[in-house]
């Protein structure tokens, strides 16, 4: 099968398209013949070792849709043929067959979800429900701040919000042209992250917001947890800006009832797949509803994944980029 893949870390042109036996699914898993893989965060974060160090030729790719091509032992209710959205923990994505196991397989009938819209679905609704209703605990009537407003977790987060009850909506991002294109996914305001806390606090006539979804990291996390409400959560899923790790002393969280919660698809997936399952399957219903929408702004065949990732992290994409495997 063609796929793209790294077998040392580093930057983007360490991703090479490569020829590799097919994968086979074991007991309780997938085949799934590609038609598109979504490109994320987290593969950059795996291409540049964060998951450890590759062995051998590794492909990443964390989402795609396709068609089951078959199902190993103890797999029940999918059969070769049926139009999927699959979420890969192990990764897989970026080939023409990927391995998924079978709870983290959703067949598309009944949707309404085409396959490139699919392919683009599963990892940022999952996160976007799980760190909104997991981490966050988000409840009626809360205001929440969402960091990287205009990418594909926070756009879809800023519409589940909504469903989920919030009151009001706020993001940032570094570009006024982002906080534009923002501000189509129903935020009451988008503010640049350079100075969020004032704007936030003027927004809120300085109550401050009751939940903050941070993948930023570094000076914008700790930012972010001086502009809470009384009993207020900032939830942390990711560390775009690559900024060392703070130290936060727990007396200022006691003292001002704050709270600090984080979210991570890949722990969830190996402790408690039936939770990643039941965000999954939330998440989709409200994109099967129209409560959702991702909006795929760039589309790259298999092999200029290297191109797609390389304009993943330098932050000037907006929305969700997918690869095309198969037409």
């Amino acid at each position: 099968m063609r796929a793209v893949a790294f077998k040392e870390i580093g930057g983007p042109d360490v991703l090479r398209p490569v020829e590799l036996p097919d994968p086979e699914p074991g007991p309780g898993e997938v085949l799934i013949q590609v038609s598109y893989a979504g490109v994320n965060y987290g593969e950059v974060q795996h291409r540049l070792g964060d998951f450890g160090t590759p062995d051998g030729e590794t492909v990443t790719g964390l989402e795609v849709s396709g068609t089951v091509a078959a199902a190993g032992a103890d797999v029940t209710g999918l059969r070769p043929g049926d139009e999927v959205a699959a979420y890969l923990p192990d990764g897989g994505g970026y080939a023409e067959f990927a391995v998924a196991p079978a709870p983290f397989v959703f067949p598309l009938a009944g949707l309404g979800l085409d396959l490139r819209t699919a392919g683009a679905a599963t990892l940022v609704l999952t996160t976007a429900y799980g760190v909104l209703a997991g981490a966050g605990r988000i409840a009626s009537g809360d205001t929440v701040l969402i960091h990287a407003a205009a990418g594909g977790v926070g756009s879809a987060a800023a519409q589940l919000a909504r469903t989920l009850g919030a009151a009001a909506v706020y993001g940032t991002v570094s570009t006024q042209e982002k906080a534009e294109y923002a501000r189509r996914f129903g935020y009451d305001d988008v503010f640049l992250r350079d100075g969020f806390p004032e704007a936030v606090r003027e927004a809120t006539s300085g109550r401050g917001v009751d939940l903050v979804l941070d993948p930023v990291g570094g000076p914008t996390r700790s930012a972010s947890l001086d502009i809470l409400a009384p009993f207020g959560r900032v939830a942390v899923y990711g560390e775009a800006a690559r900024h060392p790790d703070l130290a936060l002393p727990v007396l200022s969280l006691w003292k001002n009832n704050r709270t600090l919660t984080g979210y991570n698809i890949g722990d969830l997936s190996r402790r408690d797949p039936g939770a990643l399952r039941r965000h999954a399957l939330a998440a989709l219903g409200e994109a099967a509803s129209g409560a959702v929408r991702i909006d795929i702004t760039a589309e790259y065949d298999l092999a200029d994944a290297a191109q797609a990732q390389r304009v993943l992290e330098s932050g000037a994409n907006k929305g969700k980029a997918v690869l095309r495997i198969r037409r």
